[in-house]
C-alpha cells in the first residue's frame, strides 16, 4: 500500500479535492470517471464508502452473500489504507471517493489515466488488439489475452486486482453468447453499468 501522504501534501489534496466536486444538499457530484464508477456504492452520500456499503452493494448488483462478503473484504481491505486521509478516525477500510486515484492498481488497460479520468485511446485499444471473434466484444479466452498482455513484471498484487475485476464484470455483464459487449464495459467506467444491474436484480 502507498505511504500515508505528508501534512503539506494533504492539505493541497484537500483543496485541489474540495474543487473537484459539487455539493447540492447531501448530494455529491463527482467529476472524474473513477470517482463516479465508485460512488455508487455511497449509499449516505458522505464521500466515503464503507465495508457494509462495498458489499451491500455487490449484492444489488447480483453477488451472492458469501461472494459479496469475500469482494467487499478484498476490495476496502486492498483500497481503503490507500484513500484514507492523515489522522482520519474512521475504519481503515473505509474508501475515501476524493483520494480515489490512489488506489488504481497495475498491470491493467490504462482506461484510466493517474488522476482517475476516462481515457477512451486506451478504452477503444482493448477492442482493437483482442477482439478478434467481434470486433465490438470479447469472449473469455479475449479477455484473458488481454489481462496477460497487460501484466507487469513482479506485479502480483495487479495480477490478482485485474483478474478479479474483469472475471467478476465478466460473470455479471456477459451476454447470452458469452460476449462482453464494447457498449457494456464502456458503462462500468463511470458506473452506470452498476445501476442497469441493480434495476435487473430488481434492487
Amino acid at each position: 500500500s502507498l505511504p500515508a501522504a505528508a501534512a503539506a501534501p494533504l492539505l493541497l489534496l484537500l483543496a485541489v479535492s474540495s474543487c473537484k466536486a459539487m455539493v447540492s444538499g447531501r448530494d455529491t457530484i463527482w467529476t472524474t470517471a473513477l470517482e463516479k464508477h465508485v460512488a455508487f456504492f455511497d449509499t449516505d452520500n458522505d464521500g466515503i464508502v464503507s465495508f457494509s456499503e462495498t458489499e451491500q452493494g455487490l449484492r444489488a448488483i447480483g453477488l451472492g452473500a458469501i461472494e459479496a462478503a469475500a469482494s467487499a473484504t478484498l476490495i476496502n481491505g486492498a483500497i481503503g489504507p490507500k484513500t484514507r486521509q492523515e489522522n482520519a478516525t474512521t475504519s481503515r477500510f473505509d474508501i475515501y471517493i476524493a483520494n480515489i486515484q490512489k488506489g488504481i492498481h497495475g498491470s491493467d488497460s490504462g482506461s484510466y489515466d493517474a488522476q482517475g479520468r476516462f481515457v477512451p485511446a486506451k478504452f477503444n485499444d482493448i477492442f482493437t488488439k483482442y477482439a478478434k471473434v467481434k470486433p465490438n466484444a470479447l469472449n473469455e479466452d479475449e479477455l484473458d489475452a488481454m489481462r496477460t498482455a497487460n501484466r507487469k513484471e513482479g506485479d502480483f498484487k495487479g495480477w490478482a486486482a485485474s483478474k478479479a475485476e474483469w472475471g467478476l464484470l465478466y460473470s455479471l455483464a456477459k451476454d447470452k453468447d458469452g460476449f462482453l459487449q464494447k457498449d457494456t464495459v464502456r458503462t462500468v467506467y463511470d458506473g452506470s453499468l452498476f445501476a442497469k444491474l441493480a434495476k435487473k436484480a430488481g434492487n
